[in-house]
């Protein structure tokens, strides 16, 4: 370690142990000005025989116990890089090295179960439904869902998954070590939005170096650290998934992208189904895709895919808008049959074409008339052709019921030539 880098830090030790109460606030939005700090401890870190490692894991214990959420966050930053310095002491087993590692995880960890009144918290989770939008899915990407009775019965509930209380815990042990590691995670990624670049790329490769040492992988990585397996559990490797997923998205594709297949690679051989869910979901929705972000700079974000402004409805789909419209046009289709088939005496008269072939009114607007070769001839005879026999019944009583009314309208005519006439004859006498 570099004597300026030394220098950092020791001034950084020293500088918040005489800050007033009052202070602690503009001394925490102050931090990140301090450009040179950050890299300083993690090279502390790294060192486990470093004399600053104790003091500043203890400074960074006293930072998350202030309740201050910037100086909370300033300390979970380094997160990854302890869970590292942990897990590969204990792969070498050699635990007098990372004492204070322990004390400050453990600390962070007994804080976050409790509330401010000293409670167990009951964390609560809900489980989105596929039916309803959420931040990672669209019902309409994923097609029609069949609406049955047990579907439309929690159409509106929502599943909610509690966890907890959790135990306190004073020492880490081979039980009780992933369960605390796992819940450490958790709580890195609820403040992702705010952690540095270096804090995610640390989240990759320490992702990479847990999956493969120890494998034919490590060979291939080129990584020439610790040669020992480490045992993971499949939850904490679901909760490596959700910060490489972040870190793909903002500016950190190529550590992001082998970090993926590195956990991938190790749930297969270990065949943990929830991490082989997750990862290959991300996967997928990473192919064929161009990240929303390639840059380090700029706003945090999880590319999503977002609802449409077009309207998807087809325009042949049935609504009760167009089953509405459909019943508007039969019923009229009805009336307009009925006006033309009723007189007004009450007496029925079918449709008489000028054609002399007589046609039949059906309730949905259709006619049935019999069919012919030629021309029709007034009397029902057709010229040019023989005419078409029909084999409907109903056919031949129109053609009955139209000869009929022809019959009736010439003797009508008659009667109204005869009283024509005999009105004449009398203007003639008169």
């Amino acid at each position: 370690m570099l004597a300026m880098d030394q220098g950092v830090v020791e001034e950084w030790l020293s500088e918040y142990k005489t800050l007033p109460d009052s202070a602690v606030s503009a001394y925490a939005a102050s931090l990140k000005d301090k450009g040179a700090l950050v890299p300083a401890l993690y090279k502390v870190i790294r060192e486990n025989y470093s004399e600053l490692l104790e003091p500043v894991c203890h400074q960074l214990f006293e930072f998350y116990r202030s309740g201050e959420p910037q100086l909370q966050r300033f300390t979970l930053q380094f997160l990854p890089e302890l869970l590292w310095s942990l897990l590969s002491v204990s792969a070498a087993r050699d635990p007098h090295t990372s004492g204070c590692i322990e004390a400050l995880l453990l600390g962070i960890y007994n804080l976050e179960i409790v509330d401010k009144d000293g409670q167990s918290k009951v964390l609560s989770f809900t489980v989105p439904s596929l039916s309803k939008p959420s931040v990672y899915h669209e019902p309409s990407a994923i097609g029609s869902i069949a609406l049955t009775e047990g579907a439309l019965a929690n159409h509106g509930l929502s599943r909610v998954v509690y966890t907890g209380p959790l135990l306190q815990r004073e020492n880490f042990t081979a039980q009780n070590r992933f369960e605390v590691l796992t819940f450490l995670l958790l709580c890195y990624n609820a403040a992702l939005s705010y952690m540095s670049s270096i804090s995610l790329q640390t989240l990759c490769q320490i992702s990479s170096r847990v999956c493969i040492c120890g494998y034919p992988r490590q060979q291939i990585r080129r990584y020439k650290g610790i040669s020992t397996r480490m045992t993971v559990t499949s939850e904490f490797l679901v909760q490596l998934l959700t910060g490489i997923h972040y870190a793909l998205c903002n500016g950190e594709a190529e550590l992001g992208s082998k970090a993926l297949d590195d956990v991938l690679y190790r749930a297969q051989l270990e065949l943990f189904p929830e991490a082989l869910l997750v990862g290959n979901a991300i996967k997928s929705t990473q192919q064929g895709a161009a990240l929303k972000s390639n840059t380090k700079e700029g706003a945090r974000s999880i590319q999503v895919e977002i609802t449409p402004t077009a309207s998807r409805i087809s325009r042949n789909a049935v609504t009760s808008l167009s089953i509405r419209g459909h019943r508007w046009k039969r019923h009229e289709s009805q009336e307009v049959s009925v006006d033309n088939e009723a007189a007004p005496g009450g007496v029925v008269v079918p449709d008489i074409s000028v054609t002399g072939v007589s046609s039949e009114r059906m309730p949905n607007g259709d006619s049935l008339r019999p069919r012919s070769d030629g021309r029709s001839h007034p009397d029902g005879e057709t010229l040019g052709g023989a005419p078409e026999v029909s084999q409907d019944p109903r056919s031949h009583e129109s053609a009955t019921r139209g000869q009929e009314v022809r019959r009736q309208k010439s003797m009508r005519r008659m009667v109204e030539n005869e009283s024509s006439g005999s009105a004449s004859i009398g203007r003639s006498q008169h």
